[in-house]
Protein backbone atom coordinates (compact mmCIF):
# COMPACT_ATOMS: atom_id res chain seq x y z
CA UNK A 1 0.00 0.00 0.00
CA UNK A 2 2.78 2.08 1.05
CA UNK A 3 4.44 1.52 -2.14
CA UNK A 4 1.32 2.42 -4.95
CA UNK A 5 0.79 5.78 -2.37
CA UNK A 6 4.47 6.92 -2.67
CA UNK A 7 4.37 6.04 -6.60
CA UNK A 8 1.25 7.98 -7.41
CA UNK A 9 2.67 10.82 -4.88
CA UNK A 10 5.98 10.50 -6.62
CA UNK A 11 4.13 10.27 -10.43
CA UNK A 12 1.90 13.91 -9.59
CA UNK A 13 5.10 15.55 -8.73
CA UNK A 14 7.23 14.56 -11.77
CA UNK A 15 3.92 15.61 -13.58
CA UNK A 16 3.64 19.22 -12.37
CA UNK A 17 7.22 19.66 -12.47
CA UNK A 18 7.50 18.96 -16.65
CA UNK A 19 4.41 20.86 -16.94
CA UNK A 20 5.43 23.39 -15.19
CA UNK A 21 8.88 23.27 -16.58
CA UNK A 22 7.16 23.93 -20.25
CA UNK A 23 7.94 27.53 -21.19
CA UNK A 24 7.48 29.15 -17.54
CA UNK A 25 6.61 32.60 -17.41
CA UNK A 26 10.24 32.91 -15.54
CA UNK A 27 13.50 33.35 -17.16
CA UNK A 28 15.15 29.92 -17.79
CA UNK A 29 18.09 30.37 -15.05
CA UNK A 30 15.29 31.91 -12.28
CA UNK A 31 13.36 28.49 -13.12
CA UNK A 32 16.12 26.35 -12.36
CA UNK A 33 17.23 28.12 -9.52
CA UNK A 34 13.88 27.92 -7.44
CA UNK A 35 13.22 24.22 -8.38
CA UNK A 36 16.69 23.23 -7.64
CA UNK A 37 15.21 22.15 -3.42
CA UNK A 38 12.64 20.14 -5.52
CA UNK A 39 15.15 18.51 -7.85
CA UNK A 40 17.25 17.51 -4.31
CA UNK A 41 14.08 16.54 -2.51
CA UNK A 42 12.91 14.12 -5.26
CA UNK A 43 16.77 12.31 -5.45
CA UNK A 44 16.58 12.05 -1.75
CA UNK A 45 13.30 10.76 -1.49
CA UNK A 46 13.67 8.15 -4.47
CA UNK A 47 16.89 7.13 -3.20
CA UNK A 48 16.55 6.63 0.55
CA UNK A 49 13.10 5.01 -0.05
CA UNK A 50 14.06 1.22 0.48
CA UNK A 51 16.17 2.26 3.09
CA UNK A 52 14.75 4.90 4.86
CA UNK A 53 10.86 4.95 4.18
CA UNK A 54 9.32 8.01 5.80
CA UNK A 55 5.85 8.11 7.10
CA UNK A 56 2.93 9.00 4.50
CA UNK A 57 2.47 11.92 6.44
CA UNK A 58 6.04 13.54 5.65
CA UNK A 59 5.66 12.24 1.68
CA UNK A 60 2.51 14.25 1.45
CA UNK A 61 3.72 17.37 2.97
CA UNK A 62 6.72 17.35 1.18
CA UNK A 63 4.56 16.71 -2.19
CA UNK A 64 3.14 19.86 -1.57
CA UNK A 65 6.19 21.64 -0.54
CA UNK A 66 7.23 20.86 -3.49
CA UNK A 67 3.91 22.43 -5.36
CA UNK A 68 4.68 25.67 -3.83
CA UNK A 69 8.21 25.70 -5.29
CA UNK A 70 7.19 24.61 -8.57
CA UNK A 71 4.48 27.31 -9.11
CA UNK A 72 6.89 29.71 -7.68
CA UNK A 73 9.45 29.25 -9.98
CA UNK A 74 7.65 29.23 -13.16
CA UNK A 75 5.99 32.56 -12.73
CA UNK A 76 8.59 33.86 -9.62
CA UNK A 77 7.32 34.43 -6.57
CA UNK A 78 6.89 38.41 -6.69
CA UNK A 79 4.41 37.51 -10.27
CA UNK A 80 2.25 34.64 -9.17
CA UNK A 81 -1.31 35.66 -11.35
CA UNK A 82 -3.84 34.73 -7.94
CA UNK A 83 -1.38 37.00 -5.28
CA UNK A 84 -1.36 40.20 -8.04
CA UNK A 85 -5.16 39.93 -7.68
CA UNK A 86 -5.44 39.69 -3.90
CA UNK A 87 -2.40 42.92 -3.82
CA UNK A 88 -4.43 44.36 -6.32
CA UNK A 89 -8.07 43.97 -5.15
CA UNK A 90 -6.89 44.31 -1.24
CA UNK A 91 -4.90 47.33 -2.06
CA UNK A 92 -1.78 45.47 -0.80
CA UNK A 93 1.61 46.58 -0.95
CA UNK A 94 3.01 43.83 -3.00
CA UNK A 95 2.72 40.20 -4.15
CA UNK A 96 2.78 37.99 -1.01
CA UNK A 97 3.87 34.82 -2.47
CA UNK A 98 6.65 34.91 -1.26
CA UNK A 99 5.68 34.84 2.26
CA UNK A 100 3.72 31.89 1.86
CA UNK A 101 6.69 30.36 -0.06
CA UNK A 102 9.02 30.98 3.33
CA UNK A 103 5.73 30.33 5.75
CA UNK A 104 6.42 27.03 4.01
CA UNK A 105 10.24 26.57 4.25
CA UNK A 106 9.20 26.22 8.04
CA UNK A 107 5.94 24.10 7.96
CA UNK A 108 6.32 21.22 5.60
CA UNK A 109 10.23 20.57 6.68
CA UNK A 110 9.25 20.86 10.28
CA UNK A 111 7.89 17.61 10.50
CA UNK A 112 10.79 16.22 8.56
CA UNK A 113 13.04 17.18 11.05
CA UNK A 114 10.98 15.88 14.03
CA UNK A 115 10.57 12.49 11.82
CA UNK A 116 14.35 12.41 11.48
CA UNK A 117 15.30 13.39 15.00
CA UNK A 118 12.53 10.62 16.62
CA UNK A 119 13.76 7.86 14.59
CA UNK A 120 17.48 8.48 14.49
CA UNK A 121 18.60 9.76 17.77
CA UNK A 122 17.30 9.33 21.64
CA UNK A 123 14.83 12.16 21.78
CA UNK A 124 11.21 11.82 22.68
CA UNK A 125 8.06 14.17 22.29
CA UNK A 126 8.41 17.36 24.23
CA UNK A 127 9.57 20.13 24.62
CA UNK A 128 13.38 19.45 23.54
CA UNK A 129 11.79 18.12 20.38
CA UNK A 130 9.94 20.60 19.81
CA UNK A 131 12.42 23.66 20.39
CA UNK A 132 15.16 21.93 18.00
CA UNK A 133 12.91 20.91 14.81
CA UNK A 134 11.79 24.63 15.36
CA UNK A 135 16.02 25.67 15.66
CA UNK A 136 16.71 23.70 12.19
CA UNK A 137 14.19 25.33 10.49
CA UNK A 138 15.48 28.82 11.53
CA UNK A 139 18.84 27.55 10.52
CA UNK A 140 17.83 26.16 7.47
CA UNK A 141 15.82 28.99 6.59
CA UNK A 142 19.06 31.27 6.75
CA UNK A 143 21.34 28.93 4.94
CA UNK A 144 18.67 29.27 2.35
CA UNK A 145 18.80 33.42 2.37
CA UNK A 146 22.64 33.01 2.35
CA UNK A 147 22.95 31.03 -0.85
CA UNK A 148 20.42 32.98 -1.93
CA UNK A 149 22.49 36.49 -1.63
CA UNK A 150 25.40 34.26 -3.48
CA UNK A 151 23.56 33.08 -5.90
CA UNK A 152 21.86 36.36 -6.50
CA UNK A 153 25.62 38.21 -6.52
CA UNK A 154 26.77 35.94 -9.31
CA UNK A 155 23.89 35.85 -11.72
CA UNK A 156 23.47 39.72 -12.84
CA UNK A 157 21.11 42.32 -11.43
CA UNK A 158 18.00 40.77 -13.37
CA UNK A 159 18.02 37.10 -12.64
CA UNK A 160 18.61 38.06 -8.96
CA UNK A 161 15.92 40.16 -8.70
CA UNK A 162 13.76 38.05 -9.84
CA UNK A 163 15.09 35.15 -7.58
CA UNK A 164 15.32 37.34 -4.64
CA UNK A 165 11.64 38.72 -4.70
CA UNK A 166 12.18 41.30 -2.05
CA UNK A 167 9.86 43.80 -3.87
CA UNK A 168 11.90 46.94 -2.57
CA UNK A 169 10.94 45.44 1.28
CA UNK A 170 14.98 46.05 3.19
CA UNK A 171 13.68 43.78 5.65
CA UNK A 172 12.27 40.74 3.50
CA UNK A 173 15.52 38.72 4.35
CA UNK A 174 14.05 39.24 8.40
CA UNK A 175 11.00 38.51 7.11
CA UNK A 176 11.52 35.21 5.35
CA UNK A 177 13.22 33.89 8.48
CA UNK A 178 10.70 35.61 10.96
CA UNK A 179 7.85 33.31 8.95
CA UNK A 180 9.70 30.26 8.03
CA UNK A 181 9.82 29.93 12.46
CA UNK A 182 6.20 30.88 12.36
CA UNK A 183 5.12 27.96 9.93
CA UNK A 184 7.50 25.83 12.04
CA UNK A 185 6.11 25.71 15.35
CA UNK A 186 2.47 26.40 13.45
CA UNK A 187 3.34 23.02 12.04
CA UNK A 188 4.84 21.08 15.58
CA UNK A 189 1.44 22.84 17.14
CA UNK A 190 -1.12 21.39 14.79
CA UNK A 191 0.52 18.13 12.88
CA UNK A 192 2.50 16.54 15.78
CA UNK A 193 -0.20 14.14 17.08
CA UNK A 194 -1.16 12.89 13.22
CA UNK A 195 2.29 12.77 12.65
CA UNK A 196 2.95 10.01 16.32
CA UNK A 197 0.24 8.52 14.43
CA UNK A 198 1.58 7.88 11.27
CA UNK A 199 4.89 6.72 12.88
CA UNK A 200 3.42 4.24 14.62
CA UNK A 201 1.51 2.96 11.49
CA UNK A 202 5.02 3.06 9.56
CA UNK A 203 6.53 1.15 12.71
CA UNK A 204 3.59 -1.69 12.46
CA UNK A 205 4.03 -2.24 8.93
CA UNK A 206 7.57 -2.52 9.53
CA UNK A 207 7.04 -5.36 12.11
CA UNK A 208 4.59 -7.30 10.14
CA UNK A 209 5.98 -10.92 8.25
CA UNK A 210 6.99 -10.30 4.80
Amino acid sequence: MRKIEGSHLLGVVLLLEVLLGIRPEADRLTWALENAPVWIGLVACVWTYRSFPLTRLCYLLLSFHAVILMIGGYYTYAKVPLFDWIRDSFHLSRNHYDRVGHFAQGFFPAILVRELLLRTSTLRPGKWLFFLCVCVCLAFSAFYEIIEWRVAVMSGEEASTAFLATQGDVWDTQWDMFLAVVGAITSLLVLSKAHDRSLARLRASDTRPA
